[in-house]
């Protein structure tokens, strides 16, 4: 979306001024609401409400054949589908570079985290063990979708529940109470530099006029999992470091609330 010269200095005068638009503070994010549970037909949903940016995941178990080259293990694999009711700016087709790095951040992040110990998914080595889909639907966006459809992936695996398999076949009708164990809780957390001004949670106007971001993706002992920069302008050490602080410090905020729901 193109932004004019006068909306993004209006916006960077009122942020000079210590306010934005909707009068939160600079690290704060709008209303979280998880819900699981709102899809039956997967084995796992749930559905992410960040002030008005609103996307539901999905969790699909099959049994598929292993990779040549890790034999051993299960898969598991992200996808974002940018509805067309969710923005005027997205359209019907193949995947948009906005959904492909979407889905590569969220996966990057629970990948690297090793939430999932894939070898604990293989049924039998080389020949059968189980691929996990996420797919994550966008039906509003008002900025930070980021943080957003990873939260929904995160609160959809918890939700999970292994279906039931008869004589090799899984049998979708009917859902065994085996969840998904996960070793570890990956937190995104996207950070957006305006000028010298670093903001957390930027609705769909503060979003647009950014500078950059940096998705730091982060466990409860500190340690960083992922990182994904975005946006034209640089970003000193000085200011990734800052980041990665503001990182860890909401990460913490927003795990409270995923397992309170749980």
């Amino acid at each position: 979306m193109m932004v004019n010269d006068a909306g993004r200095n209006h916006f960077l005068k009122v942020l000079n001024e210590g306010v934005r638009y909707d009068k939160r503070k600079m690290d704060e994010y709008r209303d979280l609401k998880i819900t699981r549970g709102c899809a039956k037909t997967a084995e796992g949903s749930a559905e992410v409400k960040l002030g008005e940016t609103h996307v539901i995941a999905g969790v699909k178990f099959g049994l598929e054949s292993p990779f040549p080259d890790t034999p051993d293990e299960g898969i598991l694999m992200v996808n974002v589908e940018q509805s067309p009711v969710a923005s005027p700016e997205f359209e019907v087709g193949p995947p948009s570079i906005e959904a492909i790095e979407l889905a590569r951040v969220v996966d990057r992040g629970l990948r690297e985290s090793k939430l999932v110990d894939l070898k604990e998914l293989c049924v039998k080595e080389g020949e059968k063990a189980w691929f996990i889909s996420i797919d994550i639907v966008t039906v509003n966006d008002d900025g930070n979708l980021l943080d957003a459809c990873g939260l929904a992936a995160l609160a959809a695996l918890q939700d999970a529940k292994f279906p039931k398999v008869v004589d090799g076949e899984v049998d979708y009708h009917e859902k065994t109470k085996k969840g998904l164990e996960l070793k570890k809780i990956p937190i995104p957390v996207t950070v957006y530099k305006y000028e010298d001004h670093l903001l957390i949670d930027p609705t769909h106007d503060e979003e647009v006029v950014a500078d950059a971001r940096l998705t730091v993706t982060t466990l409860s002992s500190g340690e960083i999992c992922a990182l994904q920069k975005g946006g034209k302008s640089p970003i000193t050490t000085e200011e990734v470091e800052k980041m990665v602080e503001l990182s860890l410090k909401k990460g913490e905020e927003l795990r409270k609330v995923l397992e309170k729901g749980k």
